[in-house]
């Protein structure tokens, strides 16, 4: 579906809701641009890429990160917020969601996270996110301040786009779109009768992928030697960066037989690959190490896939990547964890459940922030606490992979944001109800 119809739908749908449904959208007003200097003084700053800093002092200007460390000069007229006792993180990562595409399951109103249709390379996530999503403000309250918003549907799903949870629109949001080409994998291995079945059609699944891509290399070559000549197509025109090595190709995969095969198929075609899910990562090990493929772990809160699964699987696969040397970082939402972006604020606590399970509290921390801004191709702007990034930022009164911890005061690009949602709104209302 060409991007302005995509757009177009999620107008209508966005006006049907807003006629429909009782409080369609958050109040809380997006912060605005900084406007002086800001120090946050006798935070511990978790940098993430450097060692944890005691008391110290991050300078941030025109939303920029200018200095961090245990002294620090401050520039005249810098506002200084004092954070002795509290912690100071870099902004959360969701690394796959439908956030600000889905808000309530059952109303179809609510919900343009997918397209008709099970060929949809050009489908963009960008064009139908919802700015006033009652979700982004409970997910920035949790610390998660940025998040890769995902196509669902089909096979060839579309375009992901990488997002700041704050903004009056969604150019304003924008951090990186597209971010990547999202397939299903298992829809790869369709089922059969019997196996001879299951392989003929795994195999008339590739070549359909394979044509698509040829078809694509032909479309950018006529494109470069007469484009006036070549009409436009958007379904091949958004392959063409991804058989260009410019943007990755991210597959939904767990099972091991798909982890490998989407390896090969990407090797094949020269392919930047991208593996979400990954529960059986562990198994292809040296497939992914040898091609540098790195996994976007698809939820901790999940059950084992298989019956005779240890029972914490999910739990200890961080660590077990860890240990075979491949690149990962852990996402919210995955196989057997429904409720999609509504639990985007839990994130800090799928990273905190591998902990006990082999990961130190600094590489959970890390697979939630730095190393997703790695997968993702934004780490030169976010990830870390570090001279010159964006100040995408949080503040908390304890450790964050702690659910005791609150946000008190959070940053996208130096922008104050509204901590207020619609559960502290519930909060407020029923901390009334004994009073009255």
């Amino acid at each position: 579906m060409p991007t302005e119809r995509l757009f177009a739908c999620s107008v209508a749908k966005v006006m049907l809701w807003m006629t429909t449904t009782v409080g369609f959208a958050h109040d809380q007003v997006p912060g605005a641009k900084q406007q002086q200097p800001i120090a946050i003084v006798g935070a511990t700053i978790h940098a993430v890429d450097q060692p944890v800093i005691a008391g110290g002092t991050l300078l941030f200007e025109d939303g920029i990160i200018s200095a961090v460390g245990k002294e620090v000069d401050l520039p005249s007229g810098t506002r200084v917020i004092q954070a002795e006792g509290q912690h100071l993180y870099p902004g959360l990562i969701e690394a796959m969601s439908d956030i600000g595409l889905r808000e309530i399951t059952a109303v179809d109103a609510t919900v343009d996270s997918q397209e008709r249709g099970n060929v949809n390379p050009n489908v963009q996530a960008l064009a139908a996110i919802n700015p006033d999503s009652e979700l982004i403000p409970v997910a920035r309250a949790g610390g998660v301040l940025i998040a890769m918003a995902a196509p669902q549907g089909g096979w060839l799903r579309g375009q992901t786009s990488v997002i700041q949870l704050d903004g009056w629109t969604v150019p304003e949001m924008e951090l990186r779109s597209p971010a990547g080409c999202i397939v299903s994998w298992p829809a790869m291995f369709p089922a059969g009768k019997n196996a001879a079945e299951r392989a003929e059609r795994h195999e008339q699944k590739i070549r359909e992928l394979d044509e698509w891509l040829a078809r694509a290399r032909h479309y950018a070559a006529a494109r470069l030697a007469a484009p006036q000549q070549t009409a436009t197509d958007l379904r091949l025109d958004s392959l063409v960066p991804v058989i260009e090595g410019k943007l990755p190709w991210i597959v939904e995969a767990n099972l091991q037989r798909q982890i490998e095969s989407a390896i090969v198929f990407a090797q094949r075609q020269g392919l930047r690959l991208i593996i979400y899910g990954g529960y059986d990562a562990e198994q292809c090990a040296p497939l992914l190490r040898k091609y540098d493929v790195p996994v976007i772990i698809g939820a901790i809160y999940r059950l084992p896939l298989r019956r005779h699964d240890a029972y914490d699987a999910p739990y200890t696969l961080p660590a077990r990547l860890r240990d075979v040397g491949v690149r990962f970082a852990i996402a919210g939402e995955g196989a057997g964890y429904p409720g999609g972006a509504s639990n985007a604020r839990n994130l800090p606590y799928h990273a905190a459940t591998a902990v006990p399970f082999g990961l130190t509290r600094e590489e959970a921390l890390r697979a939630i922030s730095l190393s997703a801004a790695e997968i993702l191709n934004v780490d030169s702007l976010v990830g870390s606490l570090t001279l010159g990034k964006h100040a995408t930022l949080f503040l908390a009164t304890g450790d964050i992979l702690e659910t005791e911890s609150n946000v008190t005061q959070a940053f996208i690009q130096g922008r104050e944001v509204d901590l207020r949602s619609r559960h502290t709104q519930l909060y407020r209302k029923y901390l009334q109800k004994p009073r009255q």
